[in-house]
């Protein structure tokens, strides 16, 4: 017999693309799991007056916020506070778990920072999942607003780029790299052999070139068409590996994409998630000004240049050129149900199912029973207002946030 338990009715829910009527979404309220529908006899019900019930969202791409850049460090007490708050702040956007980017830095920063970054649960907050190294193996001619002098070779081990410790204590679970570099597809198969996954981005790399490197194994594009060669009709880039010919005699990668307004415009981004739904991913790629007032700020250890917020855009000051983006994921998951006219169910797996199916995270990302009660309670037009993370409710929307005051971009 289950313990405590709290089931959830009067509620749709998002599974696999679809909104289904009619179920009951039961929870342990002791092992922090979702349980089978039938065990819902030993606890209370809420009821959800309709309300739709949603795998929590999943951020794979986010280099900080609130002030604080991931590559800020001092000390490690410090630094597990800043990373504490933040994920405290995430769960009134929609998100129950992230992994951290670290942009490309100094060896040396690497390899201070990633141990810092174990996958762990923060009471009140969105759990930390792990790291995404976005660099150094990237190409200068798509820097964007990375330190080209901080690059690397594939030829550079990436034991002496991130350390032993990153990438043998289940911390390292992802890194961006351009495949058009020499030695590559030795790299992509260093990475994949100890179980961190390699997407392609910031990168000039043919479709060629972008499909050698998902043979040795990459299994994903970084915001893709930003920081990567155009679609072309006759010479796709990587872009083009987004729907892979079967006569490639490989799977298309998943994909991220940033629909914020300012890195894709609308009807690319409908484009590219009508192409292969099941493969794409959104993420804010937000940076330390993503909460912040309007207004220019300085660089940090990734970006040696005053930095320029309006609104959800973020350019290096006095250029055209995006250094992240200030939206947030709920933000991003309404631009996709507006410009493409999907439904919520079909934006929502874009932060839930499709980031878990290919971190390969057995967790969380779907509302199946031994999965952790991580979910967000939405209205018809994604609003969030209730996230729970662990079978416990950690932020519910005020009354203000709901008449449109404290909205976040």
């Amino acid at each position: 017999m289950p313990g405590h338990t709290i089931s959830f009715i009067n509620a749709r829910v998002c599974r696999n693309g679809k909104l289904v009527e009619g179920e009951t979404l039961v929870i342990s309220a002791e092992t922090d799991n979702i349980l089978p529908e039938t065990d819902n006899t030993n606890g209370e019900t809420i009821d959800v007056g309709g309300g739709i019930i949603a795998p929590g969202f999943l951020e794979l791409q986010t280099n900080g916020m609130r002030g604080f850049h991931f590559t800020h460090f001092e000390d490690e007490a410090s630094y597990a506070k800043n990373i504490d708050d933040v994920a405290r702040y995430l769960p009134q956007t929609g998100v129950t778990g992230f992994y951290a980017t670290i942009p490309t830095v100094h060896s040396d920063e690497f390899q201070k920072i990633l141990p810092s970054l174990k996958p762990r649960s923060i009471e009140g907050g969105a759990s930390l999942l792990g790291a995404h190294a976005e660099g150094p193996y990237l190409h200068p001619s798509k820097k964007g607003a990375h330190n080209a002098s901080l690059f690397h070779q594939p030829a550079t081990p990436p034991v002496e780029v991130y350390g032993d410790v990153s990438l043998s204590n289940d911390i390292l679970k992802l890194v961006t790299l351009a495949p058009e570099l020499e030695g590559t597809e030795h790299l992509v198969s260093d990475l994949t052999s100890k179980g961190i996954k390699v997407s392609l981005g910031h990168s000039s790399a043919t479709y060629d070139q972008g499909l050698a490197a998902v043979r040795a194994g990459a299994t994903c594009l970084t915001h893709t068409l930003n920081a990567m060669a155009p679609l072309h009709h006759r010479d796709p880039g990587l872009a083009g590996l987004v729907t892979a010919a079967p006569s490639t005699r490989s799977n298309s990668p998943y994909f991220s994409i940033i629909p914020d307004g300012n890195h894709l415009h609308p009807s690319v981004a409908t484009m590219l998630l009508r192409a292969n739904p099941s493969k794409c991913i959104v993420i804010t790629d937000s940076i330390e000004l993503a909460g912040l007032p309007d207004g220019t700020y300085p660089g940090h250890a990734q970006i040696p240049h005053k930095q320029t917020k309006a609104g959800s855009r973020v350019t290096i000051e006095d250029t055209e050129t995006l250094v992240g983006g200030c939206a947030s994921l709920a933000y991003c998951v309404k631009n996709l149900m507006e410009w493409s006219g999907c439904s919520i169910a079909e934006a929502v797996q874009c932060v839930t199912q499709n980031v878990a199916d290919f971190i390969g995270d057995g967790h969380r990302g779907k509302l199946e029973a031994g999965r952790k009660a991580d979910f967000v309670i939405l209205d018809d037009e994604g609003n969030v207002l209730q996230t729970w993370v662990g079978g416990r409710k950690v932020w519910e929307r005020s009354r203000a946030q709901a008449s449109g005051r404290g909205l976040l971009a």
